[in-house]
């Protein structure tokens, strides 16, 4: 502790110091709380909706909506949240992390905040590590928001999307990260807003919050889709491509570097795909893959723009000259060049959608959690989530014994000891939980415990009831249990009568964890309220952390004074030794996060813009003036990169223009090389906007006012869907290969960030450019209607993926009837298409 602490006390307690003054009024109200009846206390919650409407806020109504849980809580569970719990209580609805031991009673705590916020209206989510505790939490503490008349839900894996929007529609919702993640991604896939299960994003409490925002924190959350249909048919497309002729049936367009088909082409893809009409919006997965593979056959050059190296495409810098490896061509292009060249199309991992937990959580309007363990991680905390640690003092003082580890030369040495602690503390009848790094190290000790006879039971993290259920009776007399150091965590253990006298739970930590927080969080198992406990850690110089981190010079030492296997050594010295190991591992996980999270601020940026429009459509917004303004910047943007000005190839570049906006409006539009060669580049582009606008007017005319806002609707959104999905798998490649930069002296988060800017950029180009060329091909008697682009199969954490299953089509329902799950769509735009 420095000089500062010892003189003015640490942060914690001076930020407890200040929320002091709110408990004392919380404890002054208790009395007359407590002199109401069940329904005056009930109708406080109507009585604190109505003040806020009335311009109170939140902080004004803390003490009187305190003592009311407070009061609830005892009427409901016969528990009364201790003076240190409405400390703890206070610090989450700040908006802040409250550190409390475990046995301090977190679940309860978290009813304080939780009530508070739910007056608003706009909902409050409470985060659990497994679907176990969100249910038994749900269960158990929804008790108190009932009976106070708020409507609790809980978010379970397996819950249909009417099941999750009734359970996000409830004032306080409990579920787990996973689910959570997932739902917005699905929300934000959805082609009708009435599908989306969630609400805005309110007030969210993470309880054991260093569990999922910091470990979890590496893996991002993902959707895949199926992606072999679309794999297998950039060859079908090659060969078809390779069948054609140049300027017969396309011509090459080198301004643009694209490829586009004649008439005669188009009649030679409606004959070979068996199509009515090429140019329908239903046909644009078709159009897209014979546009890439005439681009690859035609407009990209081997050993130029790419090479073939050891059965893979690698794509040539066009500036440097050099391979970019790990880099891959952008929509589909990069598979239709592997077809082109006969190596081995690399499947399209269709990634639908993709998240962080850091970024998902950070869209909260105020995050909060809870948890034993967050002090070693608080400068993470602080730069990442924006989030201080407060330490809650103990309701109790902790009575528990640490023990120095003891460390001894060899695993084996180590095993030894820890059989022979566990044998004498079984004979005592003292009940011992020894905590194990892995599931193999504890089903290994297991069995050296079983030749000793010692009755024990093994528990490793898979099946979260049991192991809650096992791990809370850990503490009665004689028993043994030995699990990963994660197992059953928030599961309170509690002492059989007895046991106290004989010096409470042990815990006995088999090695030392790389993160000193989760051998905290094996340590504070034992303790709880003020009840007696000890820990100790045995080690050997064979573990994992003692290998990796300088053990040599100890072994060396050890050898020198001649300890045998079976020698304990006790030394401060190493221990401190160990933590430093500990810290330094700390940081580099830390920097792995913050490199992760470095790059998908990138893609977050992005995804927030590219959400925002799908909400836009979604919600029914009349597109009109976004898709004039997209009419105009596609013809601008094409009559400037078309002509140039260069006076020798003005009349060439005037002919691939015509050919270029042909294939836009489709060509029965002409327009000849002599009436555009006269004019100024502004007046070509006036004259082409005037087309296009006179095509819009009459597809309008044609299809009328409301139908055609629909189109427009159900053609951006399947444009987005389908060129973010190629985005997401574009920059998820440009991400694997941009660590070599570092070896150019480039910083590679900053190139991530340029390139992928870039790359953006021209993703919203394409947008516009296919949604304005769909449009105005689109024909009256086939307008297309909304479906997904590509369906969910798996997601990266598959407890989580839910897959809504259809309503089974029965012989009444017609596909133009209104589907029976009462979203009032068409049977065959609803669960008719999944059937």
């Amino acid at each position: 502790m420095g000089l500062i602490d010892k003189v003015f006390g640490s942060y914690s307690e001076r930020e407890v110091k200040r929320i002091i003054p709110i408990v004392d009024d919380i404890e002054k109200l208790e009395e007359k709380t407590k002199s109401l009846n069940d329904e005056e206390l009930k109708e406080k919650t109507n009585e604190f909706k109505s003040r806020i409407k009335n311009g109170e806020n939140l902080n004004d109504l803390l003490p009187e909506a305190f003592a009311v849980v407070r009061e609830a809580s005892v009427r409901t569970l016969g528990m009364r949240h201790f003076r240190e719990q409405l400390i703890g209580g206070v610090v989450l609805h700040q908006g802040r992390i409250s550190e409390m031991k475990t046995g301090e009673g977190k679940t309860l705590v978290a009813t304080l905040p939780a009530y508070l916020n739910a007056l608003s209206g706009d909902g409050v989510h409470i985060i659990t590590v497994n679907d176990y505790l969100a249910n038994r939490d749900k269960e158990w503490m929804g008790q108190i928001f009932e009976f106070l008349g708020l409507k609790v839900g809980v978010i379970l894996h397996g819950l249909s999307s009417q099941q999750r929007r009734e359970a996000y529609n409830s004032d306080i919702t409990y579920g787990t990260n996973n689910e959570y993640g997932f739902d917005y991604l699905r929300d934000n896939m959805v082609i009708y807003k009435e599908e989306k299960v969630q609400k805005k994003l309110n007030f969210c409490i993470v309880d054991e919050v260093d569990s999922i925002l910091i470990d979890e924190a590496r893996t991002p959350l993902i959707i895949s889709g199926e992606g072999e249909k679309s794999t297998e048919f950039y060859k079908v497309a090659d060969y078809f491509a390779k069948t054609l002729i140049k300027e017969e049936d396309f011509t090459v367009d080198e301004k643009t570097n694209s490829t586009i088909l004649s008439e005669e082409g188009v009649k030679k893809a409606e004959k070979y795909f068996r199509l009515e009409n090429y140019a329908d919006a239903q046909n644009m997965e078709i159009q897209h893959h014979i546009t890439q593979a005439l681009k690859a056959n035609y407009a990209m050059k081997r050993d130029k723009d790419y090479m073939v190296k050891d059965g893979e495409v690698v794509i040539v810098d066009e500036f440097t000259g050099r391979l970019m490896e790990g880099r891959r061509y952008s929509d589909g292009l990069h598979q239709a060049i592997e077809a082109k060249e006969g190596v081995k199309v690399e499947k399209e991992s269709k990634t639908l959608a993709t998240i962080t937990f850091q970024n998902y959580f950070r869209m909260y309007n105020k995050l909060s959690g809870m948890t034993g363990t967050a002090q070693t991680e608080e400068v993470e905390f602080r730069e990442i989530y924006g989030l201080d640690v407060i330490a809650i003092p103990t309701h109790r003082p902790i009575k528990r014994l640490d023990y120095p580890d003891t460390i001894f030369k060899s695993v084996k040495g180590k095993y030894n000891a820890i059989i022979k602690d566990i044998e004498e503390s079984y004979k005592l009848g003292q009940p011992v939980l020894v905590g194990t790094a892995s599931i193999e190290k504890s089903e290994v000790l297991s069995a050296l415990l079983k030749k000793t006879g010692v009755p024990h039971q093994v528990l490793n993290a898979k099946y979260h009831e049991r192991e809650a259920d096992i791990v809370s009776h850990a503490g009665e007399k004689g028993l043994v249990t030995i699990a990963t150091n994660m197992a059953g965590r928030g599961t309170d253990i509690k002492l059989e009568d007895g046991v106290s006298e004989i010096g409470g739970l042990k815990i006995i930590g088999t090695e030392r964890h790389e993160s000193r927080r989760i051998d905290n969080q094996l340590r504070g198992r034992s303790g709880r309220q003020g009840d007696p406990g000890s820990t100790r850690f045995y080690l050997s110089l064979e573990d994992d952390l003692m290998r990796v981190f300088g053990s040599e010079k100890l072994q060396g030492l050890v050898d020198k004074i001649g300890l045998g296997e079976d020698d304990p050594i006790e030394s401060k010295m190493v221990t401190r030794a160990i933590e430093n190991a500990q810290k330094k591992v700390e940081g580099n996980n830390f920097d792995v996060r913050k490199t992760l999270l470095g790059y998908d601020d990138v893609m977050n940026q992005q995804r927030e813009i590219i959400y925002r429009q799908r909400t836009q459509v979604l919600e029914g917004e009349t597109l009109k003036e976004q898709v004039q303004d997209m009419i105009k910047d596609v013809i601008n943007n094409a009559v400037d990169s078309h002509l140039s000005g260069v006076e020798d190839t003005f009349k060439e570049d005037v002919k691939n223009l015509i050919n270029f906006m042909e294939d836009l409006y489709v060509p029965h539009h002409f327009v000849k090389s002599e009436d555009l060669e006269l004019l100024s580049n502004e007046e070509i582009k006036a004259k082409y906007l005037s087309i296009a606008n006179n095509i819009y007017s009459e597809k309008e005319k044609d299809f009328g006012h409301e139908s055609m806002r629909e189109i427009e609707r159900v053609i951006l959104l399947r444009v987005v869907d389908t060129k973010w999905m190629d985005h997401i798998d574009n920059m998820d490649h440009l991400k694997q290969g941009i660590g070599l930069r570092a070896y150019k002296q480039q910083d590679p988060t900053q190139a991530y960030q340029f390139e992928g800017s870039t790359m953006f950029e021209e993703m919203i180009y394409n947008i516009k450019h296919d949604t304005v060329r769909y449009l105005l091909q689109v024909q009256a008697e086939r307008a297309p209607e909304r479906e997904k682009v590509v369906k969910e199969v798996s997601t990266n954490y598959e407890d989580s993926s839910v897959r809504k299953e259809p309503i089974k089509k029965e012989e009444k329902i017609g596909r133009n009837d209104p589907c029976n799950c009462g979203s009032g769509k068409k049977y065959k735009n609803c669960c008719g298409r999944e059937a």
